[in-house]
């Protein structure tokens, strides 16, 4: 294994946190990003040793300042995992153009943001990985989500056009798509709501977070430089296609 920088935006929790864990058990040198709770930030890097540092995905200079400050600090970024992510569930009836307009500019002008901070790098050096978080959602729509899943559906289209742009550079790109993972945002749906969530899933439970992490340890790996493109779907069977 080779020692690399990877940054994982909203990596100090679920999903994130264990992302970030798993690339720092395979040798990364990991930086974590948070968009505002301080108190769960500075618990992670005290329980884990993985730096992290708050800035907001959504905001295009502030991204650009902070991979500045990384690579100035930490040094060049190798890896880039855009997980950061957020919901403003509400029918098309009631949803408001504010909830539309927030979802689509964290959730998929983050990922420009955060690419275009880090791409050209990778370009220049010959190596790089960037894998992008989607979603079951974004694949299969679901009622009260059109921001979100329009959002995550539009990462997939961005993946595999940036995919084209690296793959000769030695640059790829990737997504993966989580299904319904056991996480402290499932946490507050209440029960009879969720016996029919899992009802929907194949193999009948929810995923676990170190599932999805797993996958993006193999895509940011090494032995996944034939890979680029391409949507793993992790979702328990939930929508295949």
């Amino acid at each position: 294994m080779t020692d690399r920088i990877a940054v994982v935006t909203g990596g100090t929790r679920g999903i994130g946190e264990a992302i970030s864990l798993r690339l720092k058990d395979w040798g990364r040198t990991v930086v974590a990003s948070y968009g505002g709770n301080d108190e769960a930030a500075k618990a992670f890097t005290e329980r884990t040793g993985i730096e992290a540092r708050k800035w907001n995905v959504g905001d295009h200079e502030e991204c650009v300042e902070a991979c500045a400050a990384i690579e100035k600090d930490v040094g060049a970024i190798d890896i880039m995992v855009n997980n950061a992510g957020i919901t403003r569930d509400a029918t098309m009836m009631k949803m408001t153009y504010e909830q539309w307009e927030e979802v689509l500019r964290v959730d998929l002008s983050g990922c420009f943001n955060m690419a275009k901070a880090t791409f050209p790098g990778m370009r220049t050096r010959g190596w790089g990985r960037i894998v992008n978080v989607g979603s079951v959602n974004g694949q299969g729509g679901q009622i009260g989500q059109v921001n979100y899943a329009a959002a995550k559906s539009g990462i997939h289209g961005f993946t595999k056009s940036l995919a084209m742009e690296g793959a000769r550079h030695g640059v790829t790109v990737n997504a993966i798509a989580p299904g319904y993972i056991a996480t402290d945002m499932l946490a507050t749906i209440p029960d009879n709501v969720m016996e029919k969530i899992v009802a929907q899933i194949p193999v009948g439970r929810l995923g676990d977070p170190d599932e999805i992490a797993r996958g993006v340890t193999f895509l940011t790996s090494d032995n996944a430089s034939f890979v680029t493109g391409s949507t793993l779907s992790i979702n328990g069977g939930q929508h295949m296609y």
